[in-house]
């Protein structure tokens, strides 16, 4: 390893950037083919969310040394970023062809296998990551993650348990924890770990992630209320020709209503008052996203509690109303959040 890349690596690893890159760049400009300042600098703009251009740098790692896995790696990462997903599998299975003999390639295999949603194949290439070297927490994290995506909660929660009797502070162990209490719905547990892990690591486990209560409910409830009305409302049309489906439309609504409310207890008291604040925290963009279906679920589930009481059509039709303008307001804020991020 060159010197400029080793200080490089020291100032990534306390969080200092931007001081990286430009240590990585002095370091260019020296020795512009070399390929691991190249693949170091991929990494970085990669990790401060330019990644058309850390594409470019990873390309070009690949271009000056072939034959080394750790370039086609980055690069996998990099398409990752992109949405590549296809293009990243491509790259990480010619990284474990130059290095089947260490665990980091087998891990990128892993992670893009995740996200084609093959899941059989994930779990063999994070379980080989795991043979090559059984107390590498990152192997174990990876697998945790791709159980967690299998839907196998409990082989992901082992996966972390033996990660974390390796390295009982590491991170990304206790995040993942957190994340497989939360989808139990064990909140208080989960947020006790995450209000941990922002006092360990406040630049990386902030008010994003403390506010995952509010915003994962929110999403929960819109979701629900986008799948569940169509079907209210065919049951109400089918009750024009057989009466016995309008009391099913009638039950339909009031089991969204109840299962809503219940979910919505069951989160938002244990989770207490510090998500709604951290909410505050957020860029424009994701504040107003939360706050958008907040009135919409706000909105919709009144109505359709007034629908189950008392059907009628106009009740419907102004839940369908209030459901498309929150639609067509969450898109015109993804569009303003690209644009801003082009920017």
């Amino acid at each position: 390893m060159s010197a400029a890349a080793e200080r490089a690596r020291a100032l990534a690893d306390v969080g200092r950037l931007e001081q990286a890159e430009r240590a990585v760049r002095d370091g260019l400009v020296e020795t512009p083919s070399d390929a691991e300042l190249l693949a170091l600098l991929a990494g970085l703009r990669r990790l401060q969310g330019d990644s058309p251009a850390a594409l470019e740098f990873a390309d070009a790692a690949v271009a000056v040394a072939p034959g080394q896995a750790v370039m086609y790696i980055e690069r996998a990462e990099c398409l990752l970023m992109l949405g590549r997903t296809a293009e990243a599998l491509d790259s990480a299975r010619e990284a474990v062809r130059l290095g089947p003999d260490r665990p980091e390639p087998h891990r990128s295999l892993a992670r893009c296998l995740t996200l084609l949603r093959q899941h059989d194949a994930a779990r063999e290439a994070a379980g080989r990551a795991v043979t090559i070297a059984p107390q590498a927490v990152e192997n174990l994290i990876t697998l945790a993650e791709v159980e967690r995506h299998a839907g196998r909660p409990s082989a992901a929660r082992q996966a972390t348990a033996r990660a974390l009797a390796e390295d009982p502070e590491n991170p990304d162990g206790r995040w993942m924890m957190a994340v497989l209490d939360a989808h139990r719905l064990r909140v208080g547990e989960a947020m006790r770990g995450l209000r941990g892990l922002a006092a360990d690591h406040p630049d990386r486990y902030g008010a994003p992630v403390l506010s995952w209560p509010v915003r994962g409910l929110l999403v929960s409830l819109t979701v629900g209320l986008v799948v569940g009305l169509p079907v209210v409302a065919v049951l109400a049309a089918g009750g024009l020709w057989w009466a016995p489906s309008l009391l099913l439309a009638r039950g339909s609504a009031a089991v969204i209503v109840l299962v809503s409310v219940t979910m919505a207890i069951r989160v938002l008291v244990p989770a207490g008052r510090l998500p709604w604040i951290c909410l505050g925290l957020l860029p424009a963009v994701t504040r107003w996203a939360a706050v958008v279906r907040l009135v919409a679920a706000g909105v919709s589930l009144p109505l359709l509690c007034w629908y189950a009481m008392s059907p009628a059509w106009p009740v419907l039709v102004s839940v369908t109303a209030v459901l498309v303008v929150m639609l067509a307001v969450l898109l015109a804020l993804m569009a303003a959040g690209r644009v801003s991020g082009a920017r």
